[in-house]
């Protein structure tokens, strides 16, 4: 789960690193407050779960707190790459010197957290890894020994800073590896972690994604693990059952992850566009399936729906029934394809059939026909 950027603030401050001042808001009024209390020039930072919200106008710079409470006003409300503007951070300005770079990332490769510095900070980070791969340095941690002293040392030393810089980005290192450790991150980054004039170090942006598995831990979080997911993930996740949003028109519902993702597989092949991710699980019963589906119906970028069950502890009635309630309760026009095997197929046949919603007998035929359907080859 993606924390909000002040939410990030709050916990790199409890750990003892540096932030620029700042105060959250939710009204131009408060934002003038805010600026008038900090003084001086401030960031009117749009608090968004979406990367780029720089370029798409979400940070200005304000002279005044007459311009914080304009720029405010006209983020508020707003939508970011699709993602509305509930709050606003006004923060200090930071006179900066030189933006460097630093987080602590799982390496899945290695099944270790790793070090990633660069002192070229403020850029994306997969691009200058394309571009000037040199210019970052990757140190891999023991998850059991944690980050030590000489971690914090090569990292900093890697920065081109001198003293008293140096030393406080040896302090920051180890501050965000517990940070990281006792969060349970996947990632906890700062960029641009920005050099003053007068050689003082501050994280000007702050960015901590939490493993999911680890959200009953913080209760100040875990009850809104929806916020970086969309409408129909969030349904999806109150139903529980595994949904991830795409891009294409086919909807996909199977049981089994495996299934799941080789039916994506087919539909892609055959030329036609998955539009999401549905796994119903295993012996899901006829009241989830109706769901599923339903979901399915009402999502406006799906145009065919695709369900393809291998039935063993799911039972293939049970699916039909399900089918049938969806379609009764739900006006569409929009297209099914059905795909039945295993435990009471033909029994699913014979309900499906009855109510006018025909089975293929092969994967790769449905595919196909769903693919057809769909507009594609």
């Amino acid at each position: 789960m993606k924390l909000f950027e002040y939410e990030a603030r709050n916990i790199f401050n409890q750990y003892g690193i540096p932030v620029p001042k700042f105060s959250v808001v939710s009204s131009p009024e408060e934002a003038y407050k805010a600026a008038e209390e900090i003084g001086g020039r401030v960031v009117v930072k749009a608090q968004v779960l979406v990367a780029g919200r720089g370029k798409a106008g979400g940070v200005k710079l304000a002279e005044n707190p007459e311009e914080a409470y304009r720029y405010a006003k006209q983020m508020l409300g707003s939508e970011i790459k699709g993602e509305k503007v509930r709050k606003v951070v006004i923060s200090k300005a930071v006179d900066i010197a030189r933006e460097l770079y630093l987080s602590i990332i799982i390496d899945r490769s290695i099944g270790a957290p790793v070090i990633l510095a660069s002192p070229e900070g403020g850029v994306d980070i997969e691009e200058l890894a394309r571009t000037k791969p040199e210019r970052i340095l990757k140190i891999v941690v023991d998850p059991i020994l944690g980050v030590r002293d000489y971690h914090a040392r090569r990292a900093a030393s890697f920065l081109e800073l001198s003293e008293p810089a140096l030393k406080k980005a040896q302090e920051i290192v180890v501050n965000l590896y517990r940070v990281f450790e006792n969060y349970n991150c996947e990632l906890a980054e700062i960029n641009p972690l920005a050099l003053t004039p007068d050689n003082s170090l501050e994280a000007v942006d702050a960015k901590i994604i939490l493993d999911d598995n680890a959200l009953f831990k913080y209760p100040e979080f875990s009850s809104e693990f929806v916020r970086d997911l969309s409408y129909y993930e969030a349904e999806a996740k109150k139903m529980n059952f595994s949904y991830v949003e795409l891009d294409g028109n086919i909807g996909i519902l199977c049981n089994g992850a495996g299934l799941t993702m080789a039916t994506m597989d087919s539909v892609y092949v055959l030329g036609g566009k998955p539009a999401n991710f549905l796994d119903i699980g295993g012996g899901a019963r006829a009241d989830l399936v109706e769901k599923a589906v339903t979901l399915l119906l009402q999502h406006p970028k799906t145009e065919v729906i695709f369900i393809n069950i291998l039935g063993g502890i799911t039972r293939c009635d049970e699916v039909a029934n399900g089918i049938v309630a969806a379609l009764k309760k739900t006006t569409t026009s929009k297209k099914i394809v059905v795909r039945l095997k295993g435990t009471n197929e033909e029994e699913g046949r014979r309900i499906l059939e009855e109510n006018n919603v025909f089975v293929l007998e092969e994967m790769d035929e449905a595919a196909r026909k769903a693919v057809e359907l769909g507009g594609g080859r």
